[in-house]
């Protein structure tokens, strides 16, 4: 009886490890604040802070789909992750891929099925991003820019998810998708660099490896620049002293960024700066609960 309880601890443990439940976290909180902030400027109509029901369907089935690509995308990657990460192995030596699979069809028939509870147009873009995240596990992630442009595109689309359900076009909830975009797409393109000798090993054909390191730092430099540029832009544009405060500060994390990738070399360095860039995403977000 111990031993059976032990081995589902350990699975349990397991799959909360494969699922990234701290990013899963990241993501209610993402949500969150979007729906705060929609509800204290009365784009939302609520009766109290505390989000209905319909809130707690919509962001369960984004953590769902979440989860399902995180599972699939390590069921694609052991091979791998054998070389870049073995420490963070599940599937294999936790969890069966037989189980793994079992696990990623569960969490997306969950989430499209919550997203019918919601409205058609919900569960089409959960399908829509659950199909995305298994094309890119499958195919997209091996190639030059498309894989990391996707996964951009599925970051901001957790922002732009409360303005799909509850009708929201506004304009600060829109410009904060594109700020996750640009974030995404460099902590994506540094995590290649990161994983360079596994991803060159079963080739793949990412942005570092057909193009090299150096070209790939410039590439990093000028999406730095074109980012800071749309930061300025909105500065001078801001209609509250309070949100010129906001994007001034994201200048700041954006030049240190700009410092770091131009000395790091090791994949040490380039692990620490994938999560200097969550953080930064963390951060913006966070901002805009006093935007």
């Amino acid at each position: 009886m111990k031993t059976n309880n032990t081995f589902t601890i350990k699975h349990f443990g397991g799959l909360l490890k494969l699922i990234r439940w701290t990013n899963l976290a990241i993501i209610f909180f993402t949500q969150y604040v979007v729906y705060a902030y929609a509800a204290k400027n009365k784009f939302i109509i609520v009766q109290s802070w505390f989000p209905p029901f319909e809130f707690f369907l919509l962001t369960l089935g984004t953590m769902l789909v979440a989860a399902a690509g995180y599972v699939i995308n390590d069921y694609y990657d052991i091979k791998i992750d054998l070389i870049n990460k073995p420490k963070r192995i599940v599937i294999g030596r936790v969890i069966s891929r037989r189980q793994a699979l079992f696990f990623h069809s569960i969490l997306n028939f969950l989430a499209i099925a919550i997203g019918f509870l919601l409205s058609w147009r919900v569960a089409l873009f959960f399908a829509g991003c659950a199909f995305l995240l298994w094309l890119y596990s499958n195919l997209l992630k091996r190639l030059a820019l498309l894989g990391n442009i996707t996964i951009s595109v599925l970051t901001a689309a957790v922002i732009w998810a409360i303005s799909l359900y509850f009708r929201e076009n506004d304009r600060l909830i829109y410009l904060y998708s594109v700020f996750a975009f640009c974030i995404s797409l460099l902590r994506e393109i540094i995590k290649d660099m990161e994983d360079t000798k596994g991803d060159a090993e079963h080739g793949c054909k990412t942005l570092p490896i057909v193009w090299g390191m150096r070209k790939t730092k410039t590439v990093l430099f000028v999406l730095l620049i074109a980012f800071a540029g749309m930061v300025c832009f909105q500065i001078f544009h801001s209609e509250r002293t309070a949100q010129a405060i906001i994007y001034f500060g994201m200048l700041l994390p954006l030049g240190f960024l700009a410092y770091q990738i131009q000395l790091a070399d090791k994949q040490k360095d380039f692990h620490n700066l994938s999560t200097f860039c969550k953080w930064i995403m963390m951060v913006g977000v966070a901002s805009l609960g006093i935007a």
